[in-house]
C-alpha cells in the first residue's frame, strides 16, 4: 500500500528518523472494518483547502467504509479540478449556496466540515437540517458556546456528529491513554506538553483573522495540547492560568502567537503547556510515580514515535485520517456514537475559552 505523502501546512510537526513507508493500515485500522456492510458510506467533503487535498482526499484512497463522494467549493476551477482527479459526477458537486440542497442526494451519507473556525458552526447546522451526519473539524468552533449549538442541533435532526480528532484513532496516542488512564506506573505527577510551527504564510490569511480563526497559534495548535494533557490524565481540567508573548506583532495583528499556560486537575498533577505560530514544537511528557512515557513528535501527520522510560515504543503508523473517517463511517452505520462526539469539542473549547479569559485577567480563570 502506497503511503499518503504529507504535503499540507498542517505538516508541521517533524518526522523524525520515520520514514513514508512506516505509514501502514495497521490492525489499528483494519479492525475498524465492518463485517459485510451494506455499503460504504459516502462523505462529502466541505471546503477544498490545504487539509482536505493534503490529507482528506488522498486518506480517502485508503478507507474500507466510506469513499469520496461529493464536494462542496466556492471555487469553479476547484471543482474542476476534484471531479477529474476522484472522478466527482457534477450532480454531486455543490458549491456554498446551493449547499442546503444536498439533502436530496443518497450519494452523501456524511459531510465533513473543512473551512475557517467562524464557519464551522453554520454548515454544521446546515448539514444536520440537510439529513447528513457530520465530522466537524477542529477546532469545533469560535467558543463553547456555539459548540453547544451545534450539538444541539444534530440531536434535534438525530444526527451523528463527530470532531476531527484523528489522534483518539492513531496507537501511540492510544498508548498514551492507557499508560496515563490506567495508571500503568502509578498515579500520573507531571504532564509537559507542547505544539506549534512557525507561521511564515500569507499575512492576509483567513487564519490571521481573529474573525475567521477565533485566535491564533491557541486555536490551532493549542487545542491538540489541550487534548493531549485531557487524554493522558482521562479528567477534566478545573482552572487555568496563561500568559502569552508576542515577537512578531505587525505579523500576528489579530491573534496570539505563543502562549503558555498551566492547568489544574482534580488529580493534582502538574500540568503545563504551550502553542505557537513562531515555534516548532509537538511533544508530549508524561512523569508517574514510577515511571515515564513521551511522544515527540507526538501530533504531526507524518508520524509519531514515543519512548516509555526511555525506551522505544516500536508501535507501526497508520493513516490517522482513514482510521478516524472509517471509524465515523461504523458509528454511522451501526448507530453508534463516536468516541469523539461534539461534546468533546465542547470540553476543549471551555479550556479554549478560560485561556483566553485568563490572558485578559492576568489570573486564573476557573473552566
Amino acid at each position: 500500500m502506497k503511503p499518503i505523502i504529507k504535503t499540507s501546512r498542517r505538516d508541521f510537526i517533524r518526522t523524525g528518523s520515520l520514514g513514508a513507508g512506516a505509514l501502514v493500515l495497521g490492525s489499528a485500522l483494519s479492525s475498524l472494518a465492518l463485517a459485510n456492510p451494506a455499503k460504504r458510506l459516502g462523505i462529502a467533503l466541505v471546503g477544498l483547502g490545504g487539509y482536505s487535498g493534503g490529507q482528506l482526499a488522498p486518506a480517502l484512497q485508503h478507507t474500507q467504509n466510506c469513499y469520496l463522494a461529493g464536494i462542496v467549493t466556492g471555487t469553479p476551477a476547484k471543482a474542476e479540478t476534484w471531479s477529474k482527479k476522484y472522478n466527482i459526477p457534477q450532480k454531486n458537486i455543490y458549491n456554498y449556496q446551493n449547499f442546503d440542497s444536498i439533502a436530496h442526494n443518497p450519494d452523501i451519507d456524511i459531510v465533513y466540515v473543512v473551512l475557517p473556525v467562524s464557519m464551522h458552526k453554520e454548515f454544521t447546522i446546515r448539514a444536520a437540517n440537510a439529513g447528513k451526519h457530520v465530522i466537524c473539524e477542529k477546532p469545533m468552533a469560535l467558543n463553547a458556546a456555539d459548540c453547544r449549538e451545534m450539538v444541539a442541533a444534530c440531536k434535534q435532526a438525530n444526527k451523528l456528529l463527530s470532531i476531527g480528532y484523528r489522534l483518539h484513532f492513531e496507537p501511540h496516542t492510544q498508548e498514551v491513554m492507557r499508560l496515563g488512564q490506567k495508571q500503568v506506573f502509578g498515579k500520573i505527577t507531571k504532564v509537559d506538553t507542547a505544539n506549534g510551527f512557525t507561521y511564515n504564510g500569507d499575512p492576509n490569511a483567513w487564519r490571521l483573522k481573529k474573525a475567521l480563526a477565533g485566535g491564533g497559534g491557541l486555536m490551532d495548535m493549542g487545542i491538540y495540547a489541550i487534548q493531549g494533557a485531557r487524554y493522558t490524565l482521562g479528567q477534566e481540567p478545573v482552572a487555568v492560568k496563561a500568559t502569552q508573548e508576542k515577537t512578531r506583532p505587525d505579523f500576528f495583528k489579530e491573534v496570539d502567537e505563543t502562549v503558555f499556560w498551566e492547568l489544574k486537575f482534580p488529580g493534582g498533577a502538574k500540568v503545563t503547556g504551550k502553542s505557537s505560530y513562531n515555534h516548532d514544537w509537538g511533544y508530549l511528557r508524561a512523569t508517574a510515580e514510577k515511571g515515564s512515557f513521551e511522544l515527540e513528535p507526538a501530533y504531526g501527520y507524518g508520524g509519531l514515535d514515543g519512548k516509555v522510560n526511555g525506551k522505544p515504543m516500536q508501535i507501526h503508523n497508520i493513516i490517522q485520517q482513514a482510521a478516524q473517517m472509517d471509524d465515523f463511517a461504523t458509528c454511522v452505520t451501526l448507530n453508534k456514537t463516536s468516541r469523539v462526539p461534539g461534546e468533546e469539542g465542547v470540553k476543549d473549547m471551555k479550556v479554549v475559552d478560560a485561556i483566553y479569559r485568563s490572558l485578559e485577567s492576568g489570573k486564573w480563570e476557573k473552566i
